[in-house]
């Protein structure tokens, strides 16, 4: 009688031993399948995420060689500006000047935003160079000056100034390019500032921008 009873115990034993194995192995089934689906959740949201930084890099190049490729609209060009390297005042055919004649000593034009007026003759040593001239009259708005002097301020070979005897109370220059543009939302700052600084019209591409007049 006592070994049936050991026999049923032992069996019981067996049994209950048997389910908490497979309670284990159902745990064991069921977080296998969680880190799994974390993981494949994961590669899937690495994928697209770099598909989508790959796809917006490839739109900021597409937009970028646009933005080279078009004309800006309403821009006027100058060609064949002389060069010469001149320690006077010089009477310059458009204004603010674009290029010609300039002083041997270009204006610091490495994001340098001026309060005051410039010497023209050493900003068209900056043209020279590469840089994107930005120039403002008192009937520009505040809030335009102040966007613009923030744009030039994180554009290296860019420099900002007043011209107060301008057509125009807001125009942009580069060597032989000028456009006058209605506010620092137009796109056209964009553009001017993608094509030309340092643009295909440099004649000195890639010369100095800081060691010249400070202002």
């Amino acid at each position: 009688m006592a070994s049936a009873k050991n026999q049923n115990a032992s069996a019981a034993r067996r049994a209950k031993l048997e389910e908490a194995r497979r309670k284990e192995r159902a745990r064991e089934r069921r977080s296998r399948i969680i880190t799994i689906t974390a993981s494949v959740a994961v590669v899937a949201a690495l994928v697209a995420g770099g598909g989508y930084l790959m796809s917006a890099a490839d739109d900021q190049e597409k937009a970028e060689a646009q933005a080279k490729s078009s004309p800006v609209k309403g821009e006027r060009t100058w060609d064949k500006l002389t060069q010469n390297h001149v320690e006077k005042q010089v009477s310059y055919p458009m204004n603010p000047p674009v290029g010609g004649d300039h002083n041997p000593v270009w204006m610091n034009c490495n994001a340098d935003v001026y309060t005051k007026a410039i010497p023209k003759e050493n900003a068209v040593h900056s043209l020279e160079h590469g840089a994107v001239w930005v120039t403002y009259t008192d009937k520009a708005k505040p809030a335009d000056v102040e966007k613009l002097s923030t744009r030039v301020k994180a554009t290296p070979y860019s420099l900002m100034s007043p011209v107060e005897d301008q057509a125009a109370p807001i125009m942009l220059s580069a060597w032989g390019k000028q456009v006058t543009v209605t506010s620092a939302t137009d796109a056209r700052v964009e553009q001017f500032f993608t094509k030309y600084v340092q643009g295909p019209q440099t004649p000195e591409p890639g010369a100095a921008c800081t060691g010249g007049v400070a202002g």
